[in-house]
């Protein structure tokens, strides 16, 4: 497994403007989006490409494109969705699938409520957006989700991880092609499995809290 911390000042400082709780959810979410498309940049740093001749206005030359099949990203409802913008800004021609998954709070074990993927992942470079890595539980379940389906390498870009969280994918995920890319890697898990010093609930953060 690969873990890549992105040390980038602009990167430190959106991050310590979302740590700060008097940060309001609109400008968390404009936030989000600015540093999933920094982390992005890492992130696709092996996408599969293949060459392309063109014709420039003085000669033709070889570029390259991006090759198919198209990587695919995968955002983790509900937080996931706020990385997704920034995601599809720099790739636009990246496929989009979703997957739904809950954190048992008592267990802290995920469970899967929804997917929307393709069937056949096969020769599939795939990307999971989840801001926080804490336990590292939905995060391994994702991974698993698509390698199970046929996906060759899976890359994950999260805003935050903990060493727990890496220690319990890279168990999980031995023998995988997987990328880990991060925005910080974060002191540790409390005894609720939230991340220290962390952000909060990313998905209330980005979206409010929903009554019963």
């Amino acid at each position: 497994m690969r873990v890549h911390v992105a040390d980038h000042p602009l990167i430190t400082h959106k991050l310590t403007v979302l740590r700060d709780e008097r940060t309001p959810s609109p400008t968390f979410r404009s936030l989000v989006g600015e540093l999933m498309t920094l982390l992005a940049y890492e992130a696709t740093r092996n996408v599969r490409v293949t060459p392309r001749e063109i014709r420039t206005p003085v000669t033709t030359t070889t570029g390259v494109a991006i090759a198919e099949p198209r990587p695919l990203v995968v955002p983790i409802l509900r937080a996931g969705l706020g990385m997704l913008e920034g995601m599809t800004a720099l790739v636009p021609t990246a496929e989009v699938g979703f997957l739904g998954m809950a954190r048992n709070e008592v267990t802290l074990e995920p469970t899967t409520y929804a997917e929307r993927l393709p069937d056949d992942l096969s020769d599939r470079q795939c990307f999971v957006l989840d801001p926080m890595l804490a336990t590292g539980g939905s995060l391994s379940g994702a991974m698993q989700f698509l390698f199970d389906r046929g996906a060759v390498d899976v890359t994950a870009i999260c805003l935050l991880g903990t060493p727990e969280g890496l220690e319990r994918v890279e168990r999980d995920m031995e023998g995988r092609d997987v990328t880990i890319v991060l925005g910080a890697l974060d002191e540790r898990l409390n005894e609720h499995g939230f991340i220290v010093p962390g952000l909060g609930d990313a998905g209330d953060r980005l979206y409010g809290t929903v009554g019963d």
